[in-house]
Formats: C-alpha cells, sequence, structure tokens
C-alpha cells in the first residue's frame, strides 16, 4: 500500500510539472529523510544528454554537473520557482547551463525537487550578447523622451537621461551623487519614501502627485514610475521615469472650469446649479434657512437677435452678465440657464430681502446697456420660488420659477412675482402639452366654437368670431391663452391654422348648401401663418374647393403681423383680389398702431377688450375708445368692439356710432349646434 501511496504522488508531481517541459531537459529527484538524491525520472531529451539509467543516485545520473546542481539547490532551497546558472568546462568549452528547480514537500516526509534544464551557448559568446544587451538598454534609458533617473540602494543619483535637463534644467553632474528625496517637494516626502521602500523590495509601482524641483528653484507637478533592476535576485538600482504633469494639469483645470461655466459668459452654468443646490440646500435645512431662486428672462430678446444678429446679441448676452455679477451680493450664485434667462440663488435671505433685490434687479434693468457706442434698452421678467416651501430638489423649484416667470410676461412683462398655486394650472408642462398637441387633430380634440358680434343699432346678428377650442384627455379643456403659444413656437400653428380655415370653410359652405342667412365668419391667423409665402393661394384653393362666397370669409390678423411692409401690402392685396374681409384685431397694443392705416387695405378695425374694459368709468379709456372709432370711420373703416360685459359699454359704444360689438353681455363663443339653433332656426 505504500508503495501506491508514492506512485500516486509521483503521478501528481510529474503531471504537474515535467510534462509542462518536454522541450528542455526535466528531471525528477527525490530527496530522503537521510538527505539521500536519487534520479525517479528523466525525460527522453535528458536521458539522451546524460546517458545515464535510472533510478539512479543523482551523482551517478549528473555525473560532474551535479556538484554545482545541488550547491545551487541548496542556496535556493527556501524559494520556490527560482532560475539561476551555473558554468562548467566541458571539452576544453566553458558551458553556461540555465537552470530551474521547484520543490515539493509529501506526506510521506521525503521532498521531490523538479529540475529543468538547458545548456547555453558558449560563455565568451554569451558574454558579448550580454554586452550587446546592455548597450540596447542604457540606449533606452538615454534616448528616451520620458525624463530617467536611476539610483542606488542608497537613493543617491547614480545616472539621468538627456531629457532630465530638457524637463527640469540638470546636466547629470549636477545631480550625480545627490539624495533623490532632497530634489522632491515636502508635502508627499513621507509617501514618496513609502514609494521607494516598495521599489526597492523588487516591485515595480507608480506614484502621482507629487512634486519635484526644477533647476531654478519652483517645483513642478510629476508622475513617478519606478522600475527596480534585479541582479541574482537583489535589487541593485531603481530607475525613475518623471513626467512633468503641469500642462495636463492646467488642461485639466481648464476642463473642469468649462464643464461648470458657460462658454459664453463665463458664469456657473446648470451643471454647477446641480452640484451647489445639494450643499445649499442641506445647510438650509439644518439652518433652518430659505433658499431663494429668482429665474429673470430678459423681454422681447428675440427681437435684438433677428434685428441685430446673433453675434451682437451674444455680445450684448455678455454685457448683461457683467451687470448682474455687479448686482448681485457676494453671497449669491449667478447662474446663465440658458438663452437669454439668468437663475440667481440666494442663501439665507427673507422673503422681503429676497423682494426688495428682485426690485433692485428691475430697477437697473431701467438703465441703458451700451454696445459700440450705441444705447439699447433691455427690460427683464422675474419669476421666483423658495425652498423649501416650494419644493425640495432643484427641479421642482426651477419648474415652478418658470411657471411664475411666464406668469408675469403673460401679464405685461417687466415685474416679478412668487410663485403661487395658481400658476400651476396656467402652466402645466409644456413639454408634454406639446406632444399631446401634436396629436390634437388626430384624436379629434379639436373643435371650433363661434361668438356672435351684434349689430349695436339693430341688435341682428350676421357675422361670428370662429375660435380654437381643445379637449385634451390628460389636461381637459386647455385654455387657448395656453396652446397658442406652444403651438406657435413648435411650429404646429400652421398644420393648426389649415386644419381652422379648412373647417370654417367646410361649415360655411353647409349653411350655403341649407340656404340659411348669409353670415360672414372671421378667423385668426397668427403672424407665422400669414407670413407663409404661399398663404394666399392656399387660402384660394380652399375657398375654391369648397366653394364659398369669398366675402363669406374674414381674415383676421394682428397687428405683430404687419410689421413688414412690403410683404404685408403684397399679401394683404392678394388677399382682396380673392375677395375676402380684412379685420385686424386688437387695435391698439401693438407696435405701429396708426402708421400703417393708410397703406394697407384693411376693412375692419377690432378694438381690443383692454380699452373697453372700464370705458363706462375710466375717461381715458372712453376717450381712446371713441378716438379709434373717429379714426376708423374717417378711413372708411367699420369697427367692431371686443370684451362687452356691461349694458352701458355698450350703449357708450352705440353713441360713439361703434357697428359691431363681441362680448359675454350677448354671447360667449359656442359650439355650431348652438349657433344653427339660436341664430338660423
Amino acid at each position: 500500500m505504500g508503495n501506491v501511496k508514492i506512485e500516486d504522488q509521483l503521478s501528481r508531481v510529474m503531471e504537474s510539472f515535467i510534462l509542462d517541459h518536454s522541450f528542455k531537459m526535466s528531471i525528477l529527484i527525490k530527496k530522503s529523510r537521510l538527505e539521500e538524491h536519487s534520479v525517479v525520472y528523466a525525460n527522453a531529451l535528458a536521458l539522451r544528454y546524460f546517458s545515464a539509467d535510472i533510478p539512479s543516485s543523482a551523482s551517478d545520473f549528473f555525473g560532474e554537473c551535479w556538484v554545482p546542481i545541488n550547491r545551487k539547490m541548496r542556496k535556493l532551497h527556501n524559494y520556490s520557482d527560482r532560475v539561476t546558472e551555473f558554468e562548467r568546462l566541458q571539452n576544453g568549452v566553458n558551458v553556461l547551463y540555465e537552470v530551474e528547480f521547484q520543490f515539493r514537500t509529501e506526506d510521506c516526509g521525503c521532498e521531490y525537487i523538479c529540475i529543468v534544464l538547458c545548456e547555453r551557448q558558449d560563455i565568451a559568446v554569451e558574454r558579448a550578447s550580454h554586452n550587446e544587451i546592455r548597450h540596447k538598454y542604457q540606449s533606452v534609458i538615454d534616448h528616451n523622451l520620458d525624463p530617467i533617473i536611476t539610483i542606488d540602494q542608497n537613493l543617491r543619483i547614480i545616472h539621468a537621461n538627456r531629457a532630465l535637463h530638457l524637463a527640469f534644467g540638470y546636466r547629470f553632474k549636477e545631480l550625480s551623487g545627490r539624495s533623490i528625496p532632497n530634489l522632491m517637494g515636502e508635502e508627499k516626502l513621507a509617501e514618496f519614501h513609502l514609494f521607494l521602500s516598495r521599489a526597492l523590495a523588487g516591485e515595480s509601482i507608480e506614484m502621482e502627485g507629487s512634486s519635484f524641483f526644477h533647476k531654478s528653484g519652483y517645483l513642478l507637478p510629476v508622475y513617478l514610475k519606478a522600475i527596480p533592476v534585479l541582479i541574482d535576485e537583489e535589487v541593485k538600482e531603481i530607475h525613475l521615469i518623471l513626467r512633468d504633469t503641469s500642462i495636463h494639469q492646467e488642461n485639466n483645470e481648464k476642463l473642469l472650469f468649462l464643464s461648470f461655466h458657460d462658454h459664453l459668459t463665463g458664469l456657473w452654468n446648470r451643471r454647477a446649479m446641480k452640484e451647489h443646490f445639494t450643499e445649499d440646500s442641506t445647510n438650509a435645512v439644518k439652518n433652518d434657512e430659505r433658499l431663494s431662486f429668482i429665474h429673470l428672462g430678459l423681454d422681447r430678446f428675440k427681437m435684438i437677435n433677428e434685428s441685430l444678429g446673433h453675434t451682437v446679441a451674444d455680445e450684448v448676452l455678455k454685457i448683461v452678465a457683467e451687470r448682474l455679477k455687479m448686482i448681485c451680493p457676494a453671497s449669491a450664485r449667478l447662474y446663465r440657464n440658458g438663452g437669454d434667462e439668468f437663475i440667481v440663488s440666494l442663501r439665507n435671505h427673507s422673503v422681503s430681502m429676497t423682494e426688495k433685490f428682485a426690485q433692485t434687479l428691475l430697477n437697473d434693468f431701467g438703465k441703458p446697456f451700451y454696445y459700440n457706442h450705441q444705447e439699447y434698452f433691455i427690460s427683464a421678467s422675474i419669476g421666483i420660488a423658495v425652498h423649501p416651501e416650494d419644493g425640495t430638489t432643484l427641479e421642482e423649484l426651477l419648474r415652478k420659477t418658470e411657471q411664475a416667470l411666464v406668469f408675469v410676461k403673460d401679464r405685461g412683462r417687466s415685474h416679478y412675482r412668487f410663485y403661487q398655486e395658481e400658476m400651476n394650472s396656467f402652466f402645466p408642462d409644456e413639454a408634454l402639452m406639446e406632444s399631446h398637441l401634436r396629436r390634437a387633430i388626430e384624436l379629434d380634440e379639436l373643435t371650433i366654437h363661434y361668438q356672435p358680434q351684434v349689430d349695436l343699432k339693430t341688435g341682428n346678428i350676421s357675422s361670428f368670431e370662429a375660435l380654437l377650442r381643445w379637449n385634451n384627455r390628460k389636461f381637459g379643456f386647455v385654455s387657448p391663452v395656453q396652446f397658442i403659444p406652444i403651438a406657435e413656437e413648435s411650429g404646429l400653428i400652421h398644420g393648426i391654422g389649415d386644419w381652422v380655415v379648412d373647417q370654417v370653410c367646410s361649415q360655411l359652405k353647409e349653411w350655403q348648401d341649407k340656404r340659411f342667412k348669409e353670415v360672414r365668419i372671421a378667423v385668426n391667423i397668427s403672424p407665422k401663418q400669414f407670413r407663409m409665402e404661399n398663404f394666399a393661394d392656399k387660402l384660394k384653393e380652399k375657398i375654391a374647393r369648397h366653394a364659398i362666397v369669398p366675402s363669406s370669409l374674414e381674415v383676421e390678423i394682428t397687428e405683430s403681423a404687419l410689421t413688414k411692409m412690403d410683404e404685408t401690402v403684397r399679401t394683404l392685396n392678394e388677399l382682396k383680389k380673392i375677395g375676402v374681409v380684412i379685420s385686424v384685431d386688437d387695435f391698439g397694443t401693438g407696435y405701429s398702431s396708426l402708421s400703417y392705416l393708410k397703406q394697407y387695405p384693411i376693412d375692419i378695425i377690432k378694438i381690443d377688450r383692454s380699452f373697453i374694459k372700464d370705458i363706462e368709468t375710466d375717461v381715458k379709456n372712453e376717450a381712446i375708445a371713441k378716438t379709434i372709432i373717429n379714426l376708423a370711420h374717417n378711413l372708411g373703416m367699420d369697427v367692431i368692439a371686443e370684451g362687452v360685459e356691461k349694458d352701458l359699454q355698450a350703449q357708450i359704444l352705440l353713441e360713439a356710432k361703434c357697428q359691431k360689438a363681441q362680448g359675454f353681455l350677448y354671447s360667449r363663443a359656442v359650439p355650431v349646434e348652438e349657433i344653427v339653433e339660436k341664430y338660423f332656426a
């Protein structure tokens, strides 16, 4: 049984090692408890070389080679997987042998030693080869583009290549014999000593964040790599590779700056805002303080972009940013939110302090901005949200500042408002609303309601205004004040506008076929739709396709669509040739209320509801309304007053000879079924 066990052990050793070295002389030696060595296995190559039988004693098997092999084996006994060399005079020639030992102790108490042996070339040839390798090795160091310093076991400099002079200014003779730690910065000197101790232990190692003295006396940041040089398993010297990382550090600092700052104005960007909010909100909660977010949007900045170009607009934005820097207190953080919007976060500010600062911003925007010796007046609107009352996340707070900002812009601009809950229904998620609006026609969510226009003198009704309504399955009934601007900004207004004209023409055709009394329907045309080059042609095609009387359709445009004189005159003249009626909506609220009246072929002026409101109590509104009516009549135009809600208002308009009025006094805008029932039955 004992022999079987030994054979199994021997088999395991042979399988694990000897068979892996079949192309070298592989010999297995068994060392007994009595320190006797015997060869128990040798592969074919070893048997051919030593011409011996097995099993046999190691001295008989190896002959003269046994003495140096045994000596090397004893020296390396405490190490595993070790390779060494020995020389022997053989047939008058020095022969070099390379020998590898592996030791393994078995449970039986005996020890197996695996030896892999190969004969090297003639020693003279070998030494010549070593010299060639040494020169190549030295050339790699001396001509390396990276600075390399070689130090001995005592950390003294024994060599430095040419690249070191280019990078750090030293010649080798200036460094020879100097201690390497004396050239390193003190900040990480302890870490550097540990780095060297690991290299002296035979470990190749790297180190970042250290610094090295330039010959001129200043420190440069360096990346270090230590490569130990081992001879007979002992570290004789260390190669230190040094790389100046100052350029990379500068680039990293630039990248870091750009990643957290707006490229145009240099202000903090949205990414920086997210980073700051984490810290600021934590401190605010900890200290029971408020954190206010002021969302500032420039009013009508798009006009500067379009009239002066993006380059000038960018320069103006830089000037605005510089002024904001001067206004903001030291404790505030100022960010560019993108486009013409900025965010100011105020830490530890009460509501009254925030309100005072917002008013300061608005007052300062009353002063002109100067670019290339030219004055530019730019107003701003402000929406404000406060942490934690209005939200605890940055996304929620910014959304509410934007809702407050839009609320301000919708109500006259150049003011500030704190967020309030009712704004939430006024301004739902625009992106989500836009996606729903894109499918509104397809899902049959759009309808047209009609508001009667009453003859003030007779009380008869011969015209209506078509008003678009949207009943969405998510938002419910959405006000045109909310979805029309989204349609205009997204470009959806073209498709929606075409659909409205089609529906109105179809309705007029139906009434004409049923021989209802003749009526006219006014359709609101957006400025973007009106400015399309083929607008008149498309309208003419729809009128012809539905076979309606052209004068039964009224094209209602706003003053803002009439700003480009040549294009507008051409389009209006084309519409007049078709035979449609042309009216101007919201008269008096645009930018050129009187200059175009004598130039354009306009049939009807509609007085904006802002002048009708309180006309019975506000003498100024009454004077304005009467002036508009008188002016229109003198120019041969009819007048329709919008937003009439009281009998006294209607009486004043009648006395001023206003032809028609529409408003809640007579009827809201109602579905077509009610129009048919009330006015055509």
